[in-house]
């Protein structure tokens, strides 16, 4: 991954095009936010004060949406963006118990500004910036700063397994947004798609391979819970007990799978 300065997102006007515009152009947002909110009331919300990390929290929505169900959360927020950081600030200005840090993820893994664990971390169209390698490095770090028990939930897009899928994918994305509009669609946002694939910010890998990657780390409970075309959220937790540092087989990573 290039430098965040070297990137579109240092950009504010690309910044505040996303904020204005991404609802049109990215396929079932809310959905993919709701499913997540679910996943945290399920599996976490009982807790008392239960602490949540945002990994590249863009405007805040997410833990504004969390917010709304459970009011009594611990929330950091990180994201290498001042501008976005100061939209987050203003979103959230009513919550309590909010911290923002100014990070990017090789930052985070460099240095480790957070030195805490957490009950809940998640990740928004983020992580799939990052080289293979280095999504390993930051799904270990994920790992050894989730609580016993949390939970780890990541929206991100995913390379197809094959070029035909990749193409019908994307053609998905293109229809969604065609009749997902209550006017004419301008075409900076119908060549969004192809914009994406020729971005060399963009750096997706498969869903099987992160999945993988998750399951050799130690992640249990490793699972696609929604998927559209490339948009996808995964989940992995850490064991409440003593972590079974065994590394899964191929076999066992390549098992049958609903959404890969």
């Amino acid at each position: 991954m290039a430098k965040f300065e070297e990137s579109r997102w240092a950009d504010s006007n690309f910044s505040q095009d996303y904020r204005d515009n991404s609802d049109r152009y990215l396929p079932f947002r809310d959905q993919f936010i709701q499913v997540a909110k679910l996943g945290y009331k399920n599996f976490i919300s009982k807790k008392n004060a239960a602490s949540i990390l945002d990994l590249g929290c863009g405007d805040g929505l997410f833990i504004y949406e969390l917010a709304k169900a459970s009011p009594f959360l611990n929330a950091t927020l990180v994201d290498a963006s001042s501008e976005m950081l100061s939209v987050a600030k203003a979103r959230l200005s009513n919550k309590e118990n909010i911290d923002f840090i100014k990070a990017s993820f090789q930052q985070i893994s460099d240095s480790d500004p957070l030195n805490k664990k957490f009950d809940f971390i998640y990740s928004s169209l983020a992580i799939h910036h990052l080289s293979f390698s280095e999504k390993k490095r930051l799904y270990s770090y994920i790992f050894d700063h989730l609580s016993p028990g949390g939970y780890f939930f990541n929206y991100d897009v995913v390379l197809s397994p094959t070029t035909m899928l990749e193409e019908w994918h994307l053609s998905l994305w293109r229809e969604w947004i065609k009749s997902h509009s209550t006017i004419e669609v301008p075409n900076k946002f119908l060549n969004i798609p192809s914009k994406y694939k020729s971005n060399p910010d963009n750096v997706p890998d498969t869903l099987e391979s992160q999945i993988k990657v998750l399951r050799n780390l130690g992640f249990q409970n490793v699972d696609c819970v929604f998927k559209y075309g490339i948009f996808s959220l995964f989940v992995g937790s850490r064991s409440k007990e003593k972590d079974n540092n065994s590394i899964h087989s191929d076999t066992d990573s390549a098992a049958l799978h609903p959404c890969r």
